[in-house]
């Protein structure tokens, strides 16, 4: 009898998949608002955001929360999706990954306000929450 099983797929032979190349590179894209002058909020979350610990290597997941005023642009959600997951494989801290995300919200599309809250799942026994906010 032989063996059927499909040939093993090894690193050297796995090519990347089109997700993973979206993804790799992602870049925040904004387009105008429709309604400048106007103040009205966006509130954004993505409940699968994923990174990993850079002392440890174990993997962290957290829901992000962005809420924001915008002025002359308003972020596109399909960029900030694939963005968000370009952070799969980093190695960043909590408090890191929600400044960065911060700074690079605010250099994408320049809010007159703008929150951005972390809210990572527990992980042995401790729950962190980071909030950081920018205003023009």
């Amino acid at each position: 009898m032989t063996n059927s099983l499909p040939e093993t797929v090894t690193p050297a032979t796995q090519q990347m998949k089109y997700g993973e190349r979206e993804i790799q590179e992602g870049k925040l894209i904004t387009f105008p608002n429709p309604r400048v002058g106007r103040r009205y909020n966006i509130d954004i979350s993505l409940p699968e955001f994923t990174c990993k610990c850079p002392f440890s290597g174990y993997p962290d997941f957290a829901t992000i929360y962005i809420s924001y005023i915008p002025d002359e642009r308003v972020v596109e959600l399909k960029a900030l999706k694939l963005y968000i997951n370009s952070y799969r494989e980093r190695y960043i801290s909590h408090e890191e990954s929600a400044n960065q995300i911060l700074d690079d919200f605010v250099a994408a599309c320049d809010p007159l306000e703008v929150t951005v809250k972390a809210d990572f799942t527990p992980r042995g026994n401790v729950h962190t929450v980071v909030e950081v906010r920018h205003h023009k």
